[in-house]
């Protein structure tokens, strides 16, 4: 594989961080079902099977239980009557440990997600962009001469 010169792009590479912008309108059919599915694929990525991801669920949530049943209402698109709570979607993510999902409900309100550690990142950045603000106003100022009038001499 050659290495891309600095100037060209790779058609191919997404970004890790990408930039969104908030969605015009909010579709809930289609929130629903991008959730839904999204959730489906949250537990086929689990090493945990769905009784044990509803008891992980039960056991976040301080519940006896919470059914197979509930937690195949809350995957299957066909069920647009049963959306999950966020407190129990919180209980989920935590069970499956898909974070990826966080990412995936604030996309369309164009948020990213940083997790942890990357933050810094975003701090990094916002100082860099202050710190060549700065010295953009520096030189705008060293490029007008400045006369100094002596006082006293």
């Amino acid at each position: 594989m050659s290495k891309l010169h600095p100037d060209q792009f790779d058609l191919f590479s997404e970004p890790h961080f990408p930039v969104r912008s908030a969605a015009k309108q909010i579709d809930l059919q289609r929130f629903r079902s991008k959730l839904k599915r999204a959730m489906a694929e949250a537990i086929r990525q689990c090493p945990y099977d769905r009784p044990v991801i509803a008891a992980r669920m039960a056991q976040y949530l301080g519940l006896p239980s919470i059914s197979k049943a509930a937690l195949d209402a809350y995957t299957a698109e066909s069920k647009d009557t049963h959306d999950i709570s966020l407190t129990r979607f919180k209980a989920f993510v935590r069970a499956t440990g898909a974070v990826w999902l966080w990412d995936m409900v604030v996309s369309e309100d164009g948020l990213t997600l940083l997790e942890g550690d990357e933050a810094r990142l975003a701090e990094i950045a916002l100082l860099q962009q202050e710190q060549r603000a700065l010295a953009q106003k520096l030189s705008n100022l060293r490029s007008v001469p400045v006369n100094v009038k002596r006082r006293g001499r």
